[in-house]
Protein backbone atom coordinates (compact mmCIF):
# COMPACT_ATOMS: atom_id res chain seq x y z
CA UNK A 1 0.00 0.00 0.00
CA UNK A 2 1.30 3.44 -0.92
CA UNK A 3 1.28 6.36 1.46
CA UNK A 4 -1.60 8.83 1.38
CA UNK A 5 0.95 11.64 1.17
CA UNK A 6 4.56 12.11 0.14
CA UNK A 7 5.91 13.34 3.46
CA UNK A 8 8.85 11.70 5.23
CA UNK A 9 10.99 12.33 8.32
CA UNK A 10 14.55 13.52 7.84
CA UNK A 11 16.72 12.57 10.81
CA UNK A 12 19.61 14.91 10.09
CA UNK A 13 20.74 18.37 11.11
CA UNK A 14 22.50 18.89 7.79
CA UNK A 15 21.21 21.96 5.91
CA UNK A 16 22.71 20.47 2.75
CA UNK A 17 20.48 17.39 2.96
CA UNK A 18 17.44 19.59 3.48
CA UNK A 19 18.30 21.60 0.37
CA UNK A 20 18.82 18.45 -1.70
CA UNK A 21 15.46 16.99 -0.68
CA UNK A 22 13.76 20.26 -1.54
CA UNK A 23 15.53 20.20 -4.92
CA UNK A 24 13.63 17.04 -5.91
CA UNK A 25 10.36 18.08 -4.31
CA UNK A 26 10.35 15.75 -1.30
CA UNK A 27 8.17 17.02 1.54
CA UNK A 28 9.79 16.30 4.88
CA UNK A 29 9.62 17.00 8.58
CA UNK A 30 12.77 17.19 10.68
CA UNK A 31 13.08 14.49 13.32
CA UNK A 32 15.69 15.94 15.63
CA UNK A 33 17.11 15.44 19.09
CA UNK A 34 15.02 16.14 22.15
CA UNK A 35 17.19 16.73 25.18
CA UNK A 36 14.96 14.57 27.37
CA UNK A 37 15.07 11.58 25.01
CA UNK A 38 17.11 8.69 26.43
CA UNK A 39 18.15 7.83 22.88
CA UNK A 40 18.45 9.99 19.80
CA UNK A 41 20.16 10.17 16.41
CA UNK A 42 23.04 12.21 17.83
CA UNK A 43 24.04 9.47 20.27
CA UNK A 44 25.43 7.17 17.57
CA UNK A 45 29.08 6.42 18.22
CA UNK A 46 30.82 7.56 15.04
CA UNK A 47 34.21 6.17 16.07
CA UNK A 48 35.63 3.83 13.42
CA UNK A 49 35.75 0.31 14.83
CA UNK A 50 39.03 -1.66 14.70
CA UNK A 51 39.41 -3.16 11.23
CA UNK A 52 36.17 -1.58 9.99
CA UNK A 53 36.17 -0.91 6.23
CA UNK A 54 34.86 2.42 4.90
CA UNK A 55 31.80 0.89 3.20
CA UNK A 56 30.92 -1.02 6.38
CA UNK A 57 31.42 2.14 8.44
CA UNK A 58 28.98 4.38 6.54
CA UNK A 59 26.46 1.54 6.35
CA UNK A 60 26.63 0.98 10.11
CA UNK A 61 26.42 4.65 11.08
CA UNK A 62 23.56 5.45 8.73
CA UNK A 63 21.69 2.34 9.88
CA UNK A 64 22.16 3.10 13.57
CA UNK A 65 20.92 6.66 13.04
CA UNK A 66 17.79 5.29 11.36
CA UNK A 67 17.15 2.80 14.17
CA UNK A 68 17.54 5.47 16.87
CA UNK A 69 15.29 7.83 14.95
CA UNK A 70 12.57 5.22 14.47
CA UNK A 71 12.58 4.35 18.17
CA UNK A 72 12.35 8.04 19.00
CA UNK A 73 9.40 8.40 16.64
CA UNK A 74 7.59 5.51 18.32
CA UNK A 75 8.28 6.81 21.84
CA UNK A 76 6.87 10.18 20.86
CA UNK A 77 3.89 8.51 19.19
CA UNK A 78 4.38 10.42 15.98
CA UNK A 79 2.62 9.53 12.76
CA UNK A 80 4.37 6.59 11.10
CA UNK A 81 6.18 7.80 8.00
CA UNK A 82 9.50 6.64 6.49
CA UNK A 83 12.60 7.93 8.26
CA UNK A 84 15.54 8.97 6.09
CA UNK A 85 19.12 9.09 7.37
CA UNK A 86 22.52 9.28 5.69
CA UNK A 87 26.19 9.18 6.53
CA UNK A 88 29.09 10.44 4.43
CA UNK A 89 32.76 9.51 4.67
CA UNK A 90 35.78 10.92 2.87
CA UNK A 91 38.31 8.17 2.20
CA UNK A 92 41.94 8.57 1.16
CA UNK A 93 44.08 5.47 0.65
CA UNK A 94 41.51 3.38 2.57
CA UNK A 95 41.67 5.81 5.53
CA UNK A 96 38.50 7.52 6.72
CA UNK A 97 38.88 11.26 7.24
CA UNK A 98 36.25 12.41 9.72
CA UNK A 99 35.16 15.86 10.87
CA UNK A 100 38.08 17.95 12.16
CA UNK A 101 38.20 18.90 15.82
CA UNK A 102 40.09 22.14 15.24
CA UNK A 103 41.98 24.23 12.70
CA UNK A 104 45.17 22.20 13.03
CA UNK A 105 43.37 18.94 12.23
CA UNK A 106 41.43 20.54 9.35
CA UNK A 107 44.63 21.87 7.80
CA UNK A 108 46.33 18.49 8.15
CA UNK A 109 43.46 16.75 6.33
CA UNK A 110 43.49 19.26 3.49
CA UNK A 111 47.25 18.80 3.07
CA UNK A 112 46.62 15.07 2.76
CA UNK A 113 43.96 15.64 0.10
CA UNK A 114 46.02 18.21 -1.82
CA UNK A 115 46.90 17.04 -5.35
CA UNK A 116 45.27 13.64 -4.88
CA UNK A 117 42.12 11.72 -5.76
CA UNK A 118 39.97 10.48 -2.90
CA UNK A 119 36.64 8.70 -2.53
CA UNK A 120 33.43 10.00 -1.02
CA UNK A 121 30.99 7.37 0.26
CA UNK A 122 27.44 8.19 1.27
CA UNK A 123 25.08 5.57 2.65
CA UNK A 124 21.36 6.34 2.61
CA UNK A 125 18.98 4.45 4.92
CA UNK A 126 15.18 4.40 4.87
CA UNK A 127 13.41 2.92 7.90
CA UNK A 128 9.70 2.29 8.46
CA UNK A 129 8.27 -0.43 10.72
CA UNK A 130 9.76 -3.64 9.32
CA UNK A 131 11.17 -1.89 6.24
CA UNK A 132 14.93 -1.28 6.34
CA UNK A 133 16.56 -0.25 3.06
CA UNK A 134 20.10 0.93 2.37
CA UNK A 135 22.17 2.05 -0.60
CA UNK A 136 25.77 3.26 -0.83
CA UNK A 137 26.93 5.71 -3.47
CA UNK A 138 30.64 6.14 -4.18
CA UNK A 139 32.24 9.02 -6.03
CA UNK A 140 35.78 10.21 -6.72
CA UNK A 141 37.05 13.74 -6.14
CA UNK A 142 40.40 15.12 -7.30
CA UNK A 143 41.95 18.13 -5.58
CA UNK A 144 44.40 20.57 -7.11
CA UNK A 145 47.64 21.21 -5.28
CA UNK A 146 46.86 23.50 -2.37
CA UNK A 147 49.37 25.94 -0.95
CA UNK A 148 49.69 26.45 2.79
CA UNK A 149 48.31 29.96 2.29
CA UNK A 150 45.16 28.67 0.58
CA UNK A 151 44.64 26.01 3.25
CA UNK A 152 45.17 28.50 6.06
CA UNK A 153 42.70 30.96 4.53
CA UNK A 154 40.06 28.25 4.06
CA UNK A 155 40.51 27.02 7.63
CA UNK A 156 39.84 30.55 8.87
CA UNK A 157 36.27 30.18 7.57
CA UNK A 158 33.56 28.12 9.26
CA UNK A 159 33.29 25.64 6.38
CA UNK A 160 35.68 22.83 7.37
CA UNK A 161 34.41 22.15 10.87
CA UNK A 162 31.16 20.24 10.39
CA UNK A 163 32.17 18.29 7.30
CA UNK A 164 33.85 14.96 6.69
CA UNK A 165 37.31 15.49 5.23
CA UNK A 166 37.24 19.18 6.26
CA UNK A 167 35.53 20.45 3.11
CA UNK A 168 32.19 20.81 1.36
CA UNK A 169 31.86 20.64 -2.42
CA UNK A 170 28.93 23.06 -2.36
CA UNK A 171 30.96 25.84 -0.72
CA UNK A 172 34.28 27.62 -1.07
CA UNK A 173 36.14 24.33 -1.51
CA UNK A 174 34.59 23.92 -4.97
CA UNK A 175 37.51 25.97 -6.30
CA UNK A 176 39.94 23.28 -5.09
CA UNK A 177 38.33 20.51 -7.15
CA UNK A 178 39.65 19.71 -10.63
CA UNK A 179 37.54 16.61 -11.31
CA UNK A 180 34.67 14.57 -9.94
CA UNK A 181 33.44 11.15 -11.07
CA UNK A 182 30.11 9.96 -9.73
CA UNK A 183 27.28 11.85 -8.06
CA UNK A 184 27.55 15.53 -7.15
CA UNK A 185 24.63 15.19 -4.73
CA UNK A 186 26.29 12.12 -3.20
CA UNK A 187 29.44 14.11 -2.55
CA UNK A 188 27.31 16.88 -1.04
CA UNK A 189 25.80 14.35 1.39
CA UNK A 190 22.67 12.83 -0.13
CA UNK A 191 22.75 10.98 -3.49
CA UNK A 192 19.40 11.88 -5.00
CA UNK A 193 19.04 8.98 -7.41
CA UNK A 194 19.58 6.38 -4.69
CA UNK A 195 17.43 8.34 -2.24
CA UNK A 196 14.52 8.50 -4.67
CA UNK A 197 14.81 4.79 -5.43
CA UNK A 198 14.76 3.78 -1.74
CA UNK A 199 11.84 6.06 -0.90
CA UNK A 200 9.81 4.62 -3.77
CA UNK A 201 10.59 1.11 -2.54
CA UNK A 202 9.36 2.18 0.90
CA UNK A 203 6.05 3.28 -0.60
CA UNK A 204 6.52 7.03 -0.90
CA UNK A 205 4.57 8.39 -3.87
CA UNK A 206 7.27 10.15 -5.92
CA UNK A 207 6.43 11.04 -9.54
Amino acid sequence: MRLTDRKIYLASKSPRRRELLRQIGIDFELLLLRSRDPENVDMVNETVLPGELPHDYVKRISGEKADFAWRSLERRRLLHRPVLTADTAVVLDHKILGKPKDKKEAAAMLRELSGKTHQVLTCVTVRKKDIFLQAIQESEVTFALLSDEIIDHYCDTLEPYDKAGSYGIQGLAAKFITRIAGSYSGIAGLPLYETTKLLREAGVDIP
